[in-house]
């Protein structure tokens, strides 16, 4: 799989129907280029490393607490959330993509491709 750090839009819907589908991502637009969403392979959610951060630090006694104490929540919530997708345009071969969704600032990835 080939890595990315990509900037993506994306368009959520479902994917496979609404009876039977999940919701997720539908379509994507990398590179000027418009992908759809054939099925989701695989869909997960990845904390950030918490226990490195000043304020996981402090909280342990690593660190003095009084000067991280605003930063506890953020190291917390860092996640990103990942969707293994194979995409394709119109009739054409496609390939499978990993797009991620930081929860922190709102804004989607293209992590990995295999096309």
């Amino acid at each position: 799989m080939r890595r990315y750090d990509d900037p993506v839009e994306v368009r959520k819907g479902w994917v496979g129907g609404q009876q039977n589908g999940i919701e997720g991502p539908e379509q994507f637009l990398w590179h000027g280029r418009l992908w759809k969403v054939r099925e989701v392979v695989a869909h997960w959610v990845e904390t950030g490393p918490w226990w490195t951060t000043p304020g996981a630090q402090a909280v342990i006694g690593a660190d003095d607490i009084t000067t991280h104490s605003n930063v506890l929540m953020s190291d917390l919530l860092d996640e990103r959330e990942f969707w293994r997708v194979e995409a394709g345009q119109g009739g054409t071969a496609g390939g499978v993509f990993d797009l991620a969704f930081d929860w922190s600032d709102g804004k989607w990835q293209l992590v990995g491709c295999v096309d």
